[in-house]
């Protein structure tokens, strides 16, 4: 069978910068390692043009490269390396159980075995790897080993456009093993630093809104919405007669007529809310869990003016915004406010970055 492994982790350790590829633009973020601290070294964000990515597809990887090329110009990195990844909605996961005893060309063979079982696609056609997380709880002479699979097309497109940026790609991860790395950094954001409390992390994008469930930092559930800062851009547009690019300006720097909110913020929020309290439902119907202890905001729209007072009301529950860099220092190159400010949307970029050091594999 002619499929590769080591295509969705990588066990061998590179300096790499995160490169997030989104809906709306190419995000960038290289960190150093100091102790046990972090330092931001590099980062930046280009725009991309419209239909450049639709839904996480990459529809023109010459317009990504070009907009990888011109964040590694902004962000002044001298790394050549880069870490992606896939969407989690392009990822097919399975936990299973394997002998503890199997070596690692053993334990390659037995994964590809197994993996067929679970993937509805021919092997050949998909990149594969897997991931041994432990010691199997109920059986110590078993191990849970993690497989992750997806198609390859999915993979080689980011390679490509990776590529066509002047980097080359190192590491390709899954997008939530990427969020799910930054928790600890957020840790003492959170009601008894996220330790036997539950979290639901709310990370609202151009054109998704993924709601991530943890338990102890670790994740539990996951669920994806079609509805993003995208819409309430576009309700601008409508209203005022903008372009989409000035639509997109006016929502981040203000300045709209005195009916902006009413007519046009407001109904944006209202329809975050229904939306939220269903994939919650979803998520107490599905588990043993019947409430959550914390929101945390991420995404491009996380800064939306009056959100989290409106969802503590509406749902009974507390909020903060997501900053991974509340305990770093940065370089002098690094500007601080608008890091601060693009802070909630480099939350995977940050996940990314972290794979750079040998704690951070999976």
């Amino acid at each position: 069978m002619d499929f590769s492994f080591k295509d969705l982790f990588q066990h061998k350790h590179v300096h790499t910068v995160g490169i997030d590829i989104s809906s709306t633009s190419v995000k960038l973020l290289e960190l150093s390692q100091h102790g046990s601290s972090y330092r931001v070294e590099a980062y930046g964000v280009a725009a991309l043009p419209q239909e450049a990515v639709v839904e996480n597809d990459i529809k023109d990887i010459e317009a990504v490269g070009e907009a990888i090329k011109l964040v590694v110009g902004r962000s002044r990195t001298q790394c050549k390396f880069a870490a992606t990844a896939v969407p989690s909605s392009s990822v097919i996961t399975k936990i299973i159980q394997m002998d503890a005893s199997l070596d690692d060309h053993d334990m390659e063979t037995q994964v590809s075995l197994e993996a067929g079982r679970y993937i509805p696609y021919p092997l050949e056609e998909v990149s594969l790897d897997f991931e041994i997380l432990g010691y199997n709880e109920k059986d110590e002479s078993k191990v849970d080993v993690l497989i992750a699979a997806s198609r390859s097309e999915n993979v080689d497109v980011r390679i490509d456009a990776v590529a066509e940026g002047e980097l080359t790609t190192k590491i390709i991860d899954v997008e939530s093993y990427a969020l799910e790395r930054t928790f600890p950094l957020i840790a003492d954001q959170l009601p008894n630093k996220g330790i036997d409390k539950t979290i639901a992390v709310v990370d609202i994008g151009s054109t998704m809104t993924t709601i991530t469930i943890l338990h102890n930092l670790k994740t539990i559930y996951s669920r994806e919405e079609v509805f993003g800062g995208k819409q309430l851009t576009e309700a601008i547009q409508r209203r005022y007669g903008l372009t989409f690019e000035e639509a997109g300006i006016a929502k981040k720097e203000g300045g709209l007529a005195d009916d902006y909110i009413p007519e046009v913020l407001d109904p944006f929020r209202e329809a975050l809310v229904p939306l939220i309290r269903r994939s919650l439902q979803f998520f107490f119907s599905a588990s043993r869990f019947n409430s959550v202890d914390h929101i945390i905001w991420a995404g491009g729209g996380a800064m939306i003016p009056g959100l989290h007072d409106l969802i503590k009301e509406r749902l009974e529950v507390e909020s903060s915004v997501a900053n991974p860099f509340a305990d770093m220092t940065l370089a002098n190159k690094v500007d601080a406010a608008q890091l601060s400010a693009d802070a909630p949307s480099l939350m995977v970029c940050c996940g990314l970055a972290l794979r750079s050091f040998a704690h951070a594999n999976y």
